[in-house]
């Protein structure tokens, strides 16, 4: 049997704490030189192994800043879901949201004209968008309340099997560009959540006044300016 190489073992060490959220999404992962210490390895293999992670979308490197632990993958993925790992795999995960959460967003809205969203749903629409929006210097936090913005949208809408498409992707639909995972709450940061939070406060906004052609276009804009964002990060 072939013995593992270095770059190998590094990378699945790091890539199960990752998983098992042992480095939570949206924290630094240790820089080169602790890694090298802590492994007894060269710089080439650190880098080789943090090369990996990247590729796989796990990891997000800035130079001069460190690298980030992103979404982490379900530890047991849903019968014929696919690896979320490249850039193209992430567009098209975005392409496919475009074509389910504004139907959702927009039967959110139909659902409160007609009485039929509780009190505790609309509550948790308004207490995720908050939460977001409060977690401006915390990346991890704010992926989190990302996802459970989008998940509330799709329990307020009354259709199971769109809440059920959202809840199959989980948390990893969510991908958060790399200005956002800075912890200095630097200019740039802020902007991008800035914006993303106003896009969330869009829809919500939407579906509170029952508006379904607003819900729905909201949705619309929030995720083609994530794709605009992403594209961007990787220019």
């Amino acid at each position: 049997m072939r013995t593992p190489r270095r770059s190998d073992a590094l990378a699945e060490h790091l890539r199960e704490k990752i998983a098992s959220a042992r480095i939570p999404a949206g924290e630094k992962l240790p820089s080169e030189s602790a890694l090298m210490a802590e492994h007894r390895v060269s710089r080439t293999v650190v880098r080789e192994a943090l090369g990996r992670l990247h590729a796989e979308g796990l990891i997000s490197t800035r130079r001069g800043l460190g690298s980030f632990a992103l979404t982490p993958p379900r530890t047991t993925a849903p019968r014929g879901a696919r690896p979320i790992r490249t850039l193209n795999d992430r567009l098209d995960l975005l392409q496919y949201r475009l074509a389910l959460e504004p139907e959702a967003a927009a039967l959110a809205a139909l659902a409160v004209s007609s009485g039929a969203v509780t009190t505790q749903q609309q509550a948790a629409l308004e207490a995720e968008c908050e939460a977001f929006s409060a977690a401006v210097t915390n990346p991890a936090s704010a992926m989190r309340h990302d996802f459970a913005f989008h998940r509330s949208v799709a329990a307020a809408c009354g259709n199971t099997y769109l809440l059920d498409a959202v809840e199959t992707l989980g948390p990893v639909m969510i991908a958060m560009p790399s200005p956002r995972l800075r912890t200095d709450n630097s200019d740039a940061a802020a902007r991008h959540h800035e914006m993303a939070t106003q896009e969330h406060r869009d829809i919500l906004s939407a579906v509170t006044e029952a508006d379904s052609a607003g819900a729905a276009a909201a949705a619309r804009v929030h995720l083609t300016n994530s794709r605009r964002r992403m594209l961007s990060d990787h220019l």
